[in-house]
Formats: C-alpha cells, sequence, structure tokens
C-alpha cells in the first residue's frame, strides 16, 4: 500500500502566504517517500493548484456539496475542484460532523459524488474521548465506515483517514499501541465491506512522533494539521 502524507490546512493561510509555502515546498518536495496532498482553505485554493502546477503535490478541498451548481450558498464545488485540478476531497473531518452537523448519510452522498466525478474521497472517520472510555470506538468506527460508505464504489479509489477526535489540536496523541490496534480494527472493518484502502492517522503527528507512528500496523501514512502550517516541519513527517 503506498503511503500518503495530507496537510489539512484548515481556516489558515491566505492565497499569499499559500504561494509562499508552495514556492519552498516545491524544492523539497522530492524527498517525500509517499504521495504528498494538501488541502487548504476554499479562498486559497486555486492559489494552490497554479502554484503547485508541473510539481508532485496533490491538492484537494476540504469540503464540498453533493451536487456540482445550485443554489446553495455557502457550498464547494467538487466539480469546480475538478476543473481548476484538484484531486481529492476531504469529507466527514469530526470538525464538519461536530460543528456543522454534518451526519453519516450527507457523508456517504459526498463521497458517491465524489467518486462518481473520478475525484478521490478521503473519508475521516474518529471517535471522543468519550466513546473511547467507554470502549465503544470499534462500534463508532463501524457505524462510521458502514454508513459512510453506504453508496461507495468500491471498484473506485477511496482514502479512509482515522483520527480520534481526542488527539486533534489537543496535544495528546493516540501511543503506537492504540493505533496499531485501532488501524487493524480499520482495515479489518474495511475488509469486511469489500474495501482495499490506504488507512491514514491522524491526531496531532510530529516530525517527533512520526517515524514510530508508520511502523505500527495497517498506517500508510497521516493526515496532519498544525504540524503541516511549516515546510521544515511537513518534510520531515513526509520523509519518514
Amino acid at each position: 500500500m503506498k503511503k500518503i502524507f495530507a496537510a489539512n490546512w484548515k481556516l489558515f493561510k491566505t492565497p499569499a502566504e499559500t504561494r509562499s509555502f508552495f514556492s519552498k515546498f516545491k524544492e523539497v518536495v522530492g524527498q517525500a517517500t509517499g504521495e504528498v496532498v494538501f488541502f487548504p482553505s476554499a479562498i486559497s485554493l486555486e492559489a494552490a493548484v497554479e502554484t503547485t502546477k508541473g510539481s508532485a503535490i496533490k491538492i484537494g478541498s476540504q469540503n464540498c456539496y453533493v451536487q456540482a451548481q445550485g443554489a446553495f450558498t455557502g457550498e464547494n464545488s467538487a466539480q469546480v475542484v475538478k476543473e481548476i485540478g484538484g484531486t481529492y476531497i476531504l469529507i466527514g473531518h469530526s470538525e464538519r460532523r461536530a460543528i456543522f452537523g454534518e451526519t453519516d448519510a450527507l457523508i456517504a452522498d459526498k463521497v458517491a459524488f465524489v467518486q462518481s466525478l473520478g475525484l478521490t474521497p478521503m473519508l475521516c472517520i474518529g471517535e471522543t474521548l468519550a466513546e473511547r472510555e467507554a470502549t465503544h470506538t470499534f462500534r463508532v468506527l463501524e457505524t462510521q465506515l458502514h454508513l459512510g460508505l453506504a453508496k461507495a464504489d468500491k471498484s473506485k479509489p477511496i482514502v479512509v483517514a482515522y483520527e480520534p477526535v481526542w488527539a486533534i489540536g489537543t496535544g495528546k496523541v493516540a501511543t503506537p499501541a492504540q493505533v496499531a490496534e485501532t488501524h487493524t480494527d480499520v482495515h479489518s472493518i474495511l475488509t469486511k465491506l469489500g474495501f482495499t484502502a490506504p488507512i491514514l492517522y491522524g491526531g496531532s503527528v510530529k516530525p517527533d512522533n512520526a517515524g514510530e507512528l508508520i511502523k505500527q500496523a495497517h498506517v500508510s501514512g497521516f493526515l496532519v494539521g498544525g504540524a503541516s502550517l511549516e515546510v521544515d516541519s511537513f518534510i520531515k513527517i513526509a520523509t519518514v
């Protein structure tokens, strides 16, 4: 399974800051040991695509709607992402679920729509601290995968990103043993559902823990937040 190093910039970086970042990152991307994907904010998406043309860097959108166009104020079109040169769409991030109320049913529609356009969905799953402490992690992930992939095409590419909600932006990180156990569970659930997909780990990944985490079973790469905002820290992660 190929390694993927993905960067979720959330609501950071202006178009000018995006161009500045990639003018530097293009010089070192050749050091990466896998595919490198960036998810800039919607307003900086075109700047990212334009600045990375001709490089190995892939660009995607952090979100999309389930239709290409229409009266959907404030939404993003996956068709536009495709037309400007994007190749990935991030779907179901915990912030989209918790803050914006996205349901598994909506997420399933997004996955299917993105695949229909020939783009690759990166489906995010993960449990809260309360769910982990109640030993409900497996059940939560199984439900999210079962419902989120309900309309997905098994013959088309898809990437899964496991991000324990309690480890996102908190400075906490799952132990290598917890990562190995959970990624093995996710792999078994996907296999049962008939899917083959890279499984990325996300949740306070940094240069000093990436090397150990990448060694764990069924870890095919990372979805990185804060540590992806600086060229030096992200390339260190992408070269493990």
